[in-house]
């Protein structure tokens, strides 16, 4: 997938465009290790770091067309490379090389901005029209690759890690308050809002565009469409879906198999990964597979027993990654650079050492069970949402105020998140610290616009819920800060099966009870399933990816972690409450003291994230 990194406009004499470029590039080496490439002219500097994977000889960034008028450079995958370059060859154009990412520039003459809804894949991309004197950046449908920009000024930079951007000395590094107060209140970041102050990160689906002297504007170019509930939707026999769904999805585990490098699995035990590993050794029947587990010695955390069935059927090589408590404490600096925002959980520590794992083992691409929760009712909330059948809470004026909040901010006032939202205000707020709540009396994350509500007007339960967790779990944090960031974090690429565009449009159309019926989560999936893996994986209960959390980590008496709560130094960053963070610490480190998860939220992890991320970016303390 690579890196890539730059900027356009400013003042800079053009030797100090060089040694900008090669600033930002350092600290995202990890991205491609294998080459730097560059563009630099004028008010224009772009940087490319490479991961070789198609076309490992012809395949250096930046891309141009045959003028040269148009530099581009992606990363990522362009499935559909193939018959584009078809197209485009039919239309006179030259290629250099074979890999994937030589479309854009081409692409981009005959289409114009417009040329990014014609892309099939995971992919972020950068060009600079120098005829128009114009900037463009994409993010893929999903938001499976990253994408992040400020402009100051005549200035803007960009970066697939915010890392990269801060190395410019035009950007200054602060905290954004609100972008805190989502990890707390969300599962994490929701684009275009990070945890620094004036860096945008690309949503989903979403093109900017600037022309020099202008501001930078973003447009939608993709985004998920539910009918109406109230609408007439076909309906066809549940054959037929099962059917159409099975193609689908092997048609888009073959796309991703596409790599003049070794494609490995991420194989945790569960229906979904294990449905993609029975389709690879489909489709790869004589070819090694190399699968990779994370597992822990805790027994009540640890999926190995599945993992090893699941090998043992396909006929990997399988590795498994053990990760001990003490190793996430000991990782976590290096999980919070990666991420670059806080956490309310641990399992990114886990996630990191498995892609260490992989690229040890010599390998640079997994492909992934991730997506299909949110497509077919995986998570907890689903099953919730049947349960309650739109029942209201209750009438006092705590459950009236809730009723409101969530009617404004889900476009339905019965809708169950993450928890009761009025209730969880109160906790916040005596977490954070009363100057931060003086300064940011705007804190409050559901106070700004989260997501297009037009989008969720008339929707089934099951479909409103699907949006929400694309938009507000899937792209920023599971594809994001637990997916992206670390596998890069070891030169690794991960793909993601469900996450294809047609596959996806298609399941638009699968009507909700085929989705969840009764109680029974993935049930069309499952009908799938049961023709290619064993009954007992399709049939075993959901075992959410879950890791020591903070009251483990206190029980340890960590130095690392202890100090990251010192009440000295909690009033001399002045972001938390010191009596209330000492309040919550003496509670977790109780013996026996446990988090109900999904339910509860791990207050502590976030605050020690949180001021790891003040170490590692050396952000400005507020103090007292």
């Amino acid at each position: 997938m690579c890196g890539l990194f730059g900027f356009v406009g400013g003042g800079d004499p053009s030797p100090l465009l060089e040694e900008r470029l090669r600033s930002m590039h350092r600290p995202i080496r990890h991205r491609g290790p294998d080459s730097f490439g560059r563009h630099v002219e004028p008010g224009v500097a772009f940087g490319f770091a490479r991961l070789a994977i198609n076309d490992l000889d012809g395949g250096q960034q930046p891309m141009y067309s045959e003028d040269g008028r148009v530099v581009a450079m992606t990363t990522g995958e362009i499935y559909n490379q193939r018959e584009l370059r078809a197209e485009l060859v039919a239309k006179g154009h030259v290629f250099k090389s074979s890999c994937d990412t030589e479309v854009v520039p081409h692409l981009y003459e005959e289409c114009g901005p417009d040329f990014v809804t014609r892309l099939d894949g995971q992919f972020a991309v950068v060009l600079y029209d120098r005829r128009e004197r114009l900037f463009l950046g994409a993010r893929d449908h999903f938001g499976v690759t990253p994408l992040f920009y400020t402009h100051t000024g005549d200035l803007l930079v960009f970066g697939s890690e915010i890392k990269a951007i801060l190395e410019h000395p035009a950007v200054e590094r602060a905290v954004d308050p609100v972008g805190l107060d989502q990890v707390f209140t969300l599962p994490g970041l929701v684009s275009p809002r990070t945890m620094f102050q004036g860096v945008r990160s690309v949503p989903p689906g979403t093109v900017v565009v600037q022309r020099q002297g202008e501001q930078p504007r973003e447009r939608r170019y993709w985004d998920l469409v539910y009918p109406r509930a109230d609408g007439e939707l076909e309906r066809h026999s549940d054959a037929h879906y099962a059917r159409r769904l099975e193609e689908l999805l092997v048609a888009s585990v073959e796309k991703r198999l596409q790599s003049d490098v070794g494609v490995g699995l991420y194989l945790s035990g569960g229906l979904d990964s294990s449905l993609v590993g029975a389709i690879m050794r489909r489709l790869m029947p004589q070819e090694q597979i190399l699968s990779f587990s994370a597992a822990f010695p805790e027994r009540e955390l640890s999926e190995a027993g599945h993992q090893r069935t699941m090998s043992r059927f396909l006929r990997t090589e399988h590795h498994e990654r053990f990760i001990h408590g003490d190793e996430i404490s000991e990782r976590l600096p290096d999980v919070i650079r990666h991420t670059e925002c806080p956490l309310k959980e641990s399992f990114d520590a886990a996630a990191m050492a498995l892609s260490e794992t992989v690229n040890e083992m010599g390998m640079r691409v997994v492909l992934t069970g991730q997506g299909a929760d949110e497509f077919f009712g995986g998570y907890i909330g689903y099953r919730f949402d049947q349960v309650r059948g739109g029942r209201a809470a209750g009438f006092d004026q705590d459950a009236l105020r809730e009723a409101e909040l969530r009617a404004r901010v889900w476009g339905d006032e019965n809708f169950f998140y993450e928890g009761d939202d009025v209730a969880f205000r109160t906790t916040k707020r005596r977490l954070y610290a009363p100057g931060l709540l003086a300064d940011h009396p705007d804190i409050d994350c559901l106070e700004h616009p989260l997501l297009d509500r037009e989008r969720l007007a008339g929707l089934h339960p099951l479909h409103r819920r699907s949006y929400i967790d694309l938009k507000v779990r899937l792209a920023d944090h599971l594809l994001g800060d637990h997916g992206d960031r670390m596998a890069f974090a070891n030169s690794v690429e991960s793909r993601h099966p469900f996450l294809d565009r047609e596959l996806v449009e298609f399941l638009t159309t699968v009507p909700p009870d085929l989705k969840v019926r009764g109680l029974e989560e993935k049930y069309l999936l499952k009908q799938v399933a049961r023709e290619w893996i064993p009954e007992e994986i399709v049939d075993r209960e959901k075992f959410g990816f879950t890791a020591p959390g903070s009251p483990y980590l206190l029980r340890q008496r960590d130095e690392r972690i202890t100090s990251l709560l010192d009440p000295e130094r909690i009033r001399a960053d002045g972001y938390f409450d010191a009596d209330e963070v000492s309040r919550l610490t003496e509670a977790y480190a109780r013996p026996g003291f446990r988090i109900n998860v999904p339910f509860e939220k791990d207050l502590l992890m976030t605050v020690i994230t949180f001021n790891l991320l003040l170490d590692e970016y050396e952000l400005p303390r507020r103090g007292n």
